[in-house]
């Protein structure tokens, strides 16, 4: 077989499922197919960022080579991330080539997160090819704010991009980053605006993770505060329910939508965690708040047959650590120092 043979490995000649040190199977992988965004959001990266030469990124060959390595793992969900994954050059072929082990059932789900700028351009296309639904992050309902938050980005663009991917028959989950000084009061407006269209919504605490251009201390909002204030004038009952990543969901009774809640800072989730992250350059990350890393580019570029890659991956999960070290302070160093832009938000 050619080392860059991507063709799914036959169910019986599968490997067993991926087991790390600590007894967790592994059945969820992140890939970030690119660190460009067109968007800089102020929590996410600084305003003039360095983004990578394109010879350190890999080819959409690699990314669809080491994905279906770890689909014959044993993983069974595939989320492409960014940066913004719609921005990279020939991400539809990409995302074509994964869609075969949707149809041979090796694959339960492939889907993507997205600022949702191109996502009118893409919506109908993402489905034909089998993604089902997408997540949007969008923090406010206010287009001034939206356009500071993001630094020059078009709310009416990402919310017509949310429009054709409900029309394409898309599922949307609304993620939006709680931030204290900018959209605390709107949480509830910015539910009930999900909600009244159908869609999830999941709220996410503040990650130091990057150096920035401010301090994340004055922007970090506890979603257990956020929870007892919503708790105060709604309904709201926890569900039994994984969508195989870290989000806790509860239903509003008064409003019939569900709301999901990620907290690494003040609810450490990582007792469960069954996903890794591939970086746009080959880079295995076990743990989102932890500086491991396991250089699978390495192994490819070094002409590694796809035994050196299980071999590669075997190794990084078996270490994958216990949980992440996450911690705001003032002025304190970001706990990790890569950006989300290239681990893959």
């Amino acid at each position: 077989m050619s080392p860059y043979d991507s063709s799914p490995a036959p169910q019986s000649r599968r490997a067993p499922a991926l087991i790390d040190g600590l007894g967790r199977s592994v059945s969820y992988l992140r890939v970030s197919v690119t660190d460009r965004c067109d968007l800089r959001c102020v929590y996410c990266m600084a305003e003039h960022m360095t983004f990578l030469p394109k010879a350190q990124v890999l080819t959409l060959e690699e990314l669809d080579r080491i994905a279906t390595v770890f689909v014959g793992l044993g993983v069974r969900k595939i989320r492409l991330t960014g940066g913004e994954p719609l921005v990279r050059k020939g991400v539809m072929t990409l995302i074509e080539r994964l869609s075969r082990h949707l149809a041979s059932g090796a694959l339960d789900e492939l889907t993507l997160t997205t600022n949702g700028t191109q996502l009118a351009a893409f919506a109908p296309e993402l489905a034909r090819l089998g993604i089902r639904r997408v997540n949007v992050s969008m923090d406010t309902l206010d287009p001034d704010l939206f356009k500071r938050l993001t630094r020059g980005g078009d709310l009416a663009k990402v919310q017509a991009g949310i429009e054709a991917a409900r029309e394409a028959g898309l599922a949307v989950k609304i993620n939006a980053v709680a931030l204290a000084r900018d959209n605390a009061a709107e949480i509830p407006t910015l539910i009930q605006w999900a909600h009244d269209r159908g869609h999830g919504i999941t709220l996410i605490e503040t990650m130091p993770m990057g150096e920035i251009d401010e301090d994340r201390t004055d922007q970090f909002l506890s979603l257990a505060d956020v929870r007892q204030e919503l708790e105060s004038y709604w309904t709201l009952s926890d569900l039994p329910l994984s969508t195989g990543g870290p989000a806790r969901y509860v239903e509003v009774a008064e409003t019939g939508g569900r709301l999901g809640f990620i907290t690494p800072m003040t609810h450490n989730f990582c007792e469960g965690c069954n996903r890794v992250r591939l970086t746009c350059t080959g880079t295995l990350h076990t743990c989102l708040g932890q500086e491991d890393a396991t250089d699978l580019r390495a192994v490819l570029r070094a002409g590694g047959d796809d035994a050196a890659l299980v071999a590669a991956i075997d190794g990084g999960v078996r270490t994958k650590p216990k949980g992440h070290d996450f911690r705001i302070g003032r002025g304190a160093a970001p706990s990790v120092s890569r950006h989300m832009s290239t681990t893959g938000g």
